[in-house]
């Protein structure tokens, strides 16, 4: 009975450390992207805690909601208009991510994102889907406050919904690679040097990109096309999150091709570029990795085939002829 006791009290303390640990991340995510709020001192266009919370589910399972929750609490509390309206926020903050692990897990997701459908449904229910529920609630409690006029609801909302997308799009990937990241081992140096090369290169021309007057945001989508060509998700998703942060941090501070433009039309553009890269990265990297997977397992088959058809020919050929065996009369 003592041992079953003990053993039961590690496992709560276990549980309660991991959740200690969810809520700690979730709430330094949203300190780094309070960074940039656009709206209210609350709103921002990428909030990472949504692609923590949903990479914590998808690692840990539905036991992480608590955590989730209390990270919440601890972000909203000191910033939110009423009590109300903190406790609406939290329980659509709560309930997006949640949601979006539900539905991911009911169309059969692999945290790998190494097939395309993995790719698409991470888009689309995971990202565009499950993070209405937290931009119509948190937007509701806004405006049930008084915190936000009427007439800035829809600016609010489209902000909050494509920003908590973004932080699925952009930081759940990255988290899921880093999950599965292990220290090198009979890598050569070059592929190290490549690595290196590529993540400063996209940081290189990413900060160009953004400071020119003139638009020159194409240029960063080879260096995620070399990503996701050469290292699939280990390589676009860092690559995608770099250039994120980079144009976040543009429009913030109104310069390069984001600058001169009404906010509505700023947020338009950033989200549609945001989108267009972390798309880019995840698609094709999804596609690159279900590739060489299906290359793999022909070269499997082909390899057993040989081996079978090794093992059923004789050692030695039959002379032509017919049968020359000795008579055995």
């Amino acid at each position: 009975m003592g041992i079953r006791k003990n053993n039961g009290l590690r496992r709560n303390g276990a549980t309660a450390l991991r959740l200690v640990a969810v809520a700690a991340l979730y709430y330094a995510g949203a300190r780094v992207g309070l960074l940039q709020e656009l709206v209210r001192d609350q709103v921002t266009p990428l909030w990472p805690p949504t692609g923590i919370a949903l990479a914590c589910l998808l690692v840990l399972g539905p036991m992480a909601w608590p955590g989730i929750a209390l990270g919440a609490v601890a972000v909203n509390a000191p910033i939110g208009p009423s009590p109300l309206a903190v406790l609406m926020i939290v329980a659509g903050n709560t309930l997006a991510p949640f949601c979006s692990y539900l539905l991911l897990r009911r169309v059969g997701f692999r945290p790998a994102v190494d097939r395309l459908r993995d790719a698409l449904v991470l888009v689309f229910l995971g990202a565009l889907a499950g993070m209405l529920i937290s931009a119509t609630v948190g937007t509701a409690a806004l405006l049930l406050s008084g915190a936000l006029a009427a007439g800035d609801s829809w600016t609010a909302w489209s902000v909050w919904w494509t920003g908590d997308a973004m932080g699925v799009l952009v930081v759940t990937p990255v988290l899921l690679v880093l999950r599965r990241a292990r220290l090198p081992r009979g890598v050569g140096p070059y592929r190290l040097l490549e690595a290196t090369a590529l993540l400063l290169g996209t940081a290189a021309v990413a900060l160009v990109a953004m400071r020119a007057e003139v638009s020159l945001l194409f240029l960063v989508f080879p260096f995620l096309i070399w990503a996701a060509l050469r290292f699939q998700l280990a390589g676009a998703a860092p690559c995608s999150l770099i250039v994120t942060l980079l144009a976040i941090a543009s429009t913030a501070e109104d310069t390069g091709p984001f600058s001169h433009h009404s906010f509505p039309a700023q947020m338009v553009i950033l989200q549609a570029f945001n989108g267009s890269t972390a798309l880019t990265a995840l698609l094709l990297s999804a596609i690159i990795a279900e590739r060489n997977a299906t290359r793999r397992q022909i070269e499997r088959v082909c390899a057993q085939l040989a081996d079978v058809v090794f093992r059923l020919t004789p050692d030695e050929p039959r002379p032509p002829g017919g049968d020359h065996s000795p008579d055995r009369r």
